[in-house]
């Protein structure tokens, strides 16, 4: 099943998710915004890691968004992501906003994929009952 508005409704979740993540967390880290490096300090990461971790994020997306490499992009923002849970989990953040959301992210992120991506699909299928 490939159908315009699936592929509309997933490219649509593909840019909210870039958008999102350019805005919230890849420029003010690029950009060398001071609440990017105070919040990775409340994090407990050293002085100087906001940079390079931009820059990561930023290759992760960009190899999500171009179609050939759109899959290998999403196993790498997955790491990245689990990478957010698991400092969000060592400082001792709250479970719903702040632990899980980069669960959310990665859920709102594969989802658009499969949406507009029919071998992803054929991978995953969602089963309907027999009956």
């Amino acid at each position: 099943m490939n159908t315009p508005a699936m592929l509309w409704t997933g490219r649509t979740l593909t840019g909210l998710f870039a958008l999102f993540l350019l805005g919230a967390s890849i420029a003010p880290k690029l950009l060398r915004l001071p609440v990017a490096e105070e919040t990775m300090a409340a994090l407990g990461w050293p002085p100087g890691y906001a940079f390079m971790i931009g820059l990561i994020e930023l290759a992760c997306l960009v190899l999500y968004l171009i179609p050939r490499t759109s899959t290998f992009g999403a196993v790498l923002m997955m790491g990245l992501l689990g990478g957010a849970m698991a400092t969000q989990i060592r400082a001792g953040n709250p479970l719903f906003s702040h632990i899980l959301f980069s669960l959310y992210l990665g859920l709102f992120m594969w989802g658009g994929l499969w949406l507009r991506d029919p071998r992803l699909r054929a991978l995953f299928p969602v089963a309907r009952d027999p009956t």
